[in-house]
């Protein structure tokens, strides 16, 4: 009868060490940075893929702004449940071919940041522990056309806590957009 109690005892302990080390590895984002260049060197589509992992926020800065694709994919991950927050620079609002009508027509509220000559930032926060940042705007043209470079940092939390702050910071003299969403007439991306 002891060694039934023994072995039922070290099962017991193996399960549980092997319940915290999955609960690990589903929580926490192991330390990765992976780097992206331009042209067509897959920035857009890292940028694609992060958002459709993305499950509780996003928050955006972003200078220029015309990727239909990228556009879409936060559209879908609101409507999927994820907080979205997109800044803008100021350019947005006159930009022919800028996604921001876009935006607002799939029922976002992206905020203007005029405060500065130009809102110059390129990032992305995903979920508090990923950040998407480097010279690559959210365009058509940084993707096909542009020599540009994409970082995609993971598992750096107090970087990702130190992006949010500034995040934050330029919130709080943000703007919502004078432009009017045009239900579904949306321009076509540079």
């Amino acid at each position: 009868m002891t060694w039934l109690l023994l072995a039922t005892g070290v099962t017991g302990g193996w399960t549980i060490i092997f319940l915290l080390r999955w609960l690990h590895r589903r929580l926490a984002t192991p330390p990765s940075i992976d780097l992206f260049y331009s042209p067509k060197g897959g920035c857009t589509d890292a940028v694609l893929a992060e958002l459709h992992r993305a499950r509780h926020e996003i928050l955006v800065q972003a200078y220029s702004f015309s990727s239909k694709p990228i556009a879409e994919a936060l559209i879908q991950a609101k409507t999927r449940g994820v907080h979205v927050e997109i800044l803008l620079d100021k350019s947005n609002e006159k930009e022919t071919y800028s996604e921001l009508g876009q935006l607002l027509d799939g029922g976002m509220t992206p905020r203007i940041d005029a405060q500065h000559a130009i809102a110059h930032n390129k990032i992305m926060i995903i979920d508090k522990r990923v950040i998407l940042t480097g010279s690559f705007n959210f365009t058509h043209q940084a993707e096909a056309e542009n020599a540009e470079n994409l970082l995609v940092i993971k598992g750096h939390p107090e970087l990702a806590s130190s992006y949010r702050q500034n995040f934050l910071a330029h919130k709080e003299h943000c703007e919502p957009s004078t432009m009017k969403a045009h239900s579904g007439a949306h321009r076509k991306a540079a």
